[in-house]
């Protein structure tokens, strides 16, 4: 089987996944974010694999890896549509107070979950070897690339950057409808990947990053907590910010915007200067 072939049926079987969840578990959102993450970290996992190595073991180039990137987001979005299986996402709801402390950190737990169970599942697609892609990624789990090369300090800034702009077109979108969401963020993710794959790939997702990369050799656990973790995290307080002009978790007072009329409608006369 080639490896083009053998990686659509994994996708195929991901989506399938996604949409019995969906149906199955549309009552426990809890559980729907696990569906979420576990379906966006393996199709990542699998797109990573047909950029490393499909290049020279599957006559596959750049722009098929940016491609399946791009439909496995546009699907997924498409199915999950309000479950982001993103960390970054939720903490940005709870901010703005749609959701409690309870069930964010839930959520988050869930996220986390499905995105250690797309790294157990994808592990142990590529162990079946059904191509010689598949097989030289299966040797090389353990030896694999890592996706933050560069220093902390510019990871932090280059995924807090990824996580603003992100997050503050996903706060503008919100209540658009999703034939406008889909395609927009879609094709702004990939972008961001494409972009930022020399520095941080660009996740905006801890969850995301811990299936992809946190068990990389080049630089520890601490390393990529703070690249994936805390860089994010200044994306959603300066993107609540800029949109709102506050936090309402932390505080009401608008410090950016005014409530005022930005036109002043014209007074009516008196009745002294009508008389006159």
């Amino acid at each position: 089987m080639s490896g083009l072939n053998s990686s659509l049926g994994f996708f195929l079987a991901v989506v399938g996944l996604s949409v019995s969840g969906r149906v199955l578990l549309r009552r426990w959102t809890i559980l729907l974010e696990l569906v979420s993450a576990f379906a966006l970290c393996a199709c990542r996992l699998e797109v990573d694999t047909i950029a490393e190595v499909g290049q020279w073991a599957g006559a596959l180039g750049p722009d098929v890896a940016v491609t399946m990137l791009f439909l496995s987001i546009a699907i997924h979005t498409a199915i999950m549509q309000d479950l982001s299986g993103n960390p970054a996402v939720t903490l940005l709801r709870l901010l703005q107070r749609d959701v409690s402390v309870v069930v964010a950190v839930l959520s988050i737990a869930a996220q986390l979950i499905g995105a250690f169970l797309a790294l157990e599942v994808a592990g142990r697609f590529w162990a079946m070897e059904l191509s010689d892609m598949h097989m030289i990624k299966n040797l090389m789990m353990s030896e694999c690339t890592t996706s933050l090369r560069v220093s902390a300090a510019l990871g932090v800034s280059t995924e807090a950057l990824a996580a603003l702009l992100l997050l503050l077109l996903h706060l503008v979108l919100k209540n658009r409808s999703q034939m406008l969401k889909i395609p927009v963020l879609s094709v702004v993710l990939t972008l961001i990947a494409y972009t930022a794959n020399n520095y941080t790939s660009g996740y905006v997702n801890p969850a995301l990053a811990y299936a992809v990369t946190f068990t990389c050799p080049g630089h520890s656990f601490l390393e990529y907590s703070l690249v994936y973790w805390l860089g994010p995290l200044i994306g959603v307080f300066l993107a609540v910010f800029l949109y709102l002009g506050n936090i309402p978790l932390l505080f009401s007072k608008n410090l950016l915007y005014s409530k005022k009329n930005r036109f002043r409608l014209p007074k009516g006369k008196t009745n002294d200067e009508k008389s006159s």
